[in-house]
């Protein structure tokens, strides 16, 4: 109370609002209106260009996730073919080890008829050499007993013996040529 007693007469008498006096309002209105103005200033000039670039880093973000998710699409993608390229190369390599094993059995059998061929043509040279052995040992016997025969007429002629001599010159010469000689 004691500060309203100060106050001068005029300045008791003119109306306040609130206690404030029409200079202050005034000057509290021009400041308000210099801030309003220095804040769309502030907004145009400092504001708008960091919205921009706000707005150009928002836009920049989205499109960065945009093209993660196309990249995590396309590595998806691709790899999807590389296991569908395994499989294959698992099928191919199945088919190439199916078509050397039957490479392997067609030389196999080829190889085994090739030997039995073989094997047939040494069995016939040996029967055929075979053969021919046992026809010139059979030519040989056939001589030496020509040759024996002779010897057996010349020895009859030469002692004219009587028919005894003769079966005992005969067994003599069995025993020298031995028994296994005829048999065979």
């Amino acid at each position: 109370m004691g500060l309203y007693l100060l106050l001068s007469a005029e300045e008791q008498m003119t109306p306040r609002l609130f206690g404030l006096d029409l200079q202050l309002l005034f000057d509290s209105g021009l400041t308000l209106l210099a801030v309003f103005v220095l804040f769309l200033v502030l907004s145009y000039n400092l504001f708008n260009p960091a919205r921009k670039v706000l707005k150009n880093r928002s836009e920049r973000i989205a499109r960065d996730i945009s093209e993660a998710y196309e990249d995590r699409e396309e590595a998806r993608k691709i790899r999807e073919e590389y296991e569908a390229r395994i499989k294959d190369i698992d099928k191919e390599a199945e088919q190439i080890l199916s078509d050397a094993r039957k490479k392997a059995l067609a030389n196999e059998t080829r190889i085994l008829q090739d030997a039995k061929k073989e094997a047939e043509e040494i069995i016939r040279r040996a029967t055929s050499e075979a053969e021919q052995e046992k026809r010139r040992v059979k030519d040989e016997v056939k001589q030496e007993m020509i040759s024996i025969a002779s010897l057996m007429a010349q020895k009859a002629v030469a002692e004219k013996i009587d028919m005894k001599v003769q079966d005992s010159l005969l067994e003599d010469t069995l025993k020298e040529i031995g028994n296994d000689t005829w048999r065979s």
